[in-house]
């Protein structure tokens, strides 16, 4: 079972923190391969927290809304840029803006940010 610590300031009623562990969050399939998604949850719509499993080339994708950050954590590869490959390894860190093409290619272990948090309803394909 996925447990959550919170603290909630009594006087505007929201969180003040939130904690997850990775290690009770189950893998959901995205564009990239497979995601571990901390802090997704309606109340929270300034940021979340991904643990990327790319398990092979992933699928180019954007979004509109949506700025993503990406460290490597595992792994070597590229990142692909609006057609243009980035190589990565491991304490690379990409910022990735809304309308940009992208897609990771090669076996990588990633931390994605999504900010604001994470919307699937942002998720474009060609």
């Amino acid at each position: 079972m996925r447990e959550w610590q919170v603290e909630f300031d009594r006087m505007t009623g929201m969180a003040n923190y939130l904690v997850e562990r990775f290690d009770q969050i189950a893998a959901v399939r995205c564009p990239c391969g497979f995601a571990k998604r901390a802090f997704a949850v309606p109340e929270n719509q300034t940021a979340t927290l991904h643990m990327v499993d790319i398990l092979e080339d992933s699928r180019s994708h954007y979004h509109k809304k949506m700025t993503e950050i990406y460290y490597v954590l595992e792994g070597e590869g590229h990142i692909e840029l609006d057609g243009e490959r980035i190589a990565v390894q491991p304490m690379t860190a990409v910022m990735i803006r809304p309308g940009c093409r992208h897609r990771a290619i090669g076996k990588l272990k990633i931390l994605n940010i999504p900010v604001p948090a994470f919307d699937e309803a942002d998720e474009w394909f060609d």
